[in-house]
């Protein structure tokens, strides 16, 4: 997928790589056995200026698009699926401010988040409101020229270690999605702090998080676009952040991929490299197809949303199912092909196959991408026949 990309996006591709092979991959089995939060491998990132490239010029950054993240992001997830999404859920956090921050908003927050001096985190996810995010139940009371915000947020990505929080909740709960809004909030803002940290299966360099409001006064000045547009600006986040699920599901494969490739060249079993045997030839051949696909479709939505198009919810949601789907076929597979050794943590395979799973479940499950994408069939059908 290299015959397209800019000199520019090369080497962001480049400048990933080296990353994830000097300094993450020495690293990430203690960061997964410890669950550790990868600060100085942050830094790394930061010095290489990767937190820059999805923030406007204007406000410190490179001004590239979701391509570009999509390229960065898979190249770390190549080597580490947590220190992937740590990156990438910055973008995340970010997105509803670049989406509907006012000038002196992004004047604000967007330039030490250009310069990796601040992590974000998007804060939408309750114990009752997963998959119907128009069920949360925190809520945001004006009070003068406040709002005093209540609830707990759960399995925030960054959690404790972000600086700048975008948070939603409720201004009014007899409009349901229509009374969500959308605030951003400071680390350190009295009656903000945070719960459990989350002892989780994959990703586990990343923190997760509950993020409690108790009484937590934010100025009016930190609500993003206008009250009761809080469910619109989550789900125009998510359109534009699903296609870096994806890459970070297409790095999770081709690590796992490349580790099994090489073990079945090395490996001999009846005098003979066992990538000589048909069952094992096969199936290699059919991981290399499914990742290739895989980012084939992500690239692609990624430039189709850069290029400015209005309306992408159903490719989209195609670009985070396909290629979350093959990660965890291509992690099972890869399983499989090293045997008893892929099962062991001696061998990254088995973390590969843990860190995948995860993409089937967040940004929206795949059985929920599903109904956005068949829905939107039906929609693209009706109007045809009417047409």
């Amino acid at each position: 997928m290299e015959y397209f990309l800019t000199e520019e996006q090369l080497e962001i591709k480049r400048l990933a790589r080296r990353i994830a092979e000097t300094h993450i991959i020495p690293q990430r089995a203690e960061l997964d056995r410890k669950a550790e939060f990868p600060h100085a491998i942050m830094k790394e990132i930061a010095e290489a200026g990767l937190p820059a490239i999805y923030i406007p010029e204007e406000y410190d950054g490179i001004g590239a698009g979701l391509l570009e993240i999509c390229i960065a992001t898979e190249e770390l997830s190549r080597a580490c699926g947590g220190v992937g999404v740590t990156y990438a859920a910055s973008s995340l956090g970010c997105f509803p401010i670049i989406i509907a921050g006012t000038h002196e908003q992004k004047k604000k927050y967007l330039p030490p988040i250009a310069a990796g001096e601040h992590y974000t985190a998007f804060c939408l996810t309750e114990a009752g409101a997963g998959s119907d995010a128009s069920n949360i139940q925190t809520t945001a009371r004006k009070v003068g020229a406040e709002y005093v915000l209540n609830g707990t947020k759960q399995w925030i990505t960054n959690g404790s270690e972000a600086h700048t929080y975008t948070v939603f909740a409720k201004t009014d709960k007899s409009r349901g999605a229509r009374g969500i809004s959308a605030f951003v909030v400071e680390k350190g803002t009295p009656g903000f702090s945070f719960g459990k940290k989350e002892d989780k299966l994959g990703i586990r360099a990343s923190a997760t998080y509950e993020v409690i409001f108790e009484d937590c006064a934010v100025p009016k000045a930190n609500l993003l676009g206008r009250e009761g547009a809080g469910f619109g600006i989550a789900m125009r986040t998510f359109d534009k952040s699903r296609p870096g699920i994806g890459a970070q599901a297409v790095g999770i494969a081709q690590g796992a991929f490349d580790t099994a490739l090489d073990y079945a060249y090395t490996r001999h079993q009846f005098g003979q490299s066992i990538i000589n045997f048909q069952a094992i030839s096969f199936m290699l051949a059919d991981m290399a197809i499914q990742i290739e696909a895989a980012r084939a479709l992500t690239y692609q939505v990624a430039r189709m949303i850069d290029s400015g198009a209005k309306n992408y919810n159903k490719e989209s949601a195609m670009s985070k199912v396909f290629p979350s789907d093959v990660a965890m076929k291509v992690t099972t597979d890869a399983i499989q092909i090293m045997g008893g050794y892929g099962y062991m943590k001696d061998y990254p395979v088995e973390k590969y196959f843990r860190d995948a799973k995860i993409t089937q479940i967040y940004e929206g499950t795949n059985q929920i991408q599903r109904q956005i994408i068949a829905s939107v069939l039906v929609r693209e059908l009706a109007s045809s026949q009417r047409g």
